[in-house]
């Protein structure tokens, strides 16, 4: 918790240092070219991360959307297509559940998360200067957007409609390019907090 609000409640504005956190390239910046040079230009380059992350949210949902109507118009009610032997198969299957087939019991609990995510996602956005963290939440925005839209618009009903999952790998639980990309997105988050890296582009040192 601790964490999450360190990271939510950095600056808005790129050239804020302190508190351990050091962004050595705009403080020459700032000596060479005065103070209100390289405040314009993060706030361009500010601009340009949160333009990376739409891009790429944009690019996971379009994927899992399309993957998915592939699927349901080609693949379900139809055996398995082998890919690799049985160690990889497409399989399509209805989850009700959360990523990877867990927990069908709580489907409208799933969903309010999710829409939880795409809400603090919206909030982080304005404080972006990192391209990897722009990166990072927009493979977790597409991905939660990509299964929050089977929640609303599949059946049983709105809120608890479930996924559509059809990568099948031999041993594991059957899942979607939605879930992949959330999982993706997570791993680097961790990486990037590991590294000290925040959303906008400061360095921590703990």
């Amino acid at each position: 918790m601790a964490e999450a609000e360190r990271i939510i409640g950095t600056p808005d504005t790129p050239d804020a240092t302190g508190n351990g956190r050091e962004r050595p390239d705009e403080a020459a910046v700032a000596g060479a070219s005065g103070a209100d040079e390289p405040a314009a230009a993060g706030r361009s380059r500010g601009k340009r991360r949160i333009a990376v992350l739409f891009a790429v949210a944009t690019f996971a949902y379009a994927l899992d959307l399309i993957s998915k109507m592939i699927v349901v118009a080609k693949l379900e009610h139809h055996p398995p297509i082998e890919i690799i032997g049985d160690w990889l198969k497409f399989e399509a299957i209805r989850n009700a559940g959360a990523a990877f087939g867990f927990g069908e019991a709580f489907t409208v609990i799933f969903t309010m998360i999710a829409a939880a995510v795409i809400v603090v996602i919206a909030r982080l956005a304005r404080k972006l200067y990192s391209l990897p963290w722009a990166i990072a939440l927009g493979l977790l925005l597409g991905g939660a957007l990509g299964n929050l839209t089977d929640r609303i618009f599949r059946a049983p009903g709105v809120f608890e409609g479930a996924v559509v999952d059809f990568i099948a790998p031999k041993h594991f639980a059957v899942f979607n390019l939605a879930d992949s990309a959330i999982v993706c997105g997570g791993i680097l988050i961790v990486l990037l907090s590991f590294k000290g890296l925040d959303p906008d582009g400061t360095v921590h040192k703990d």
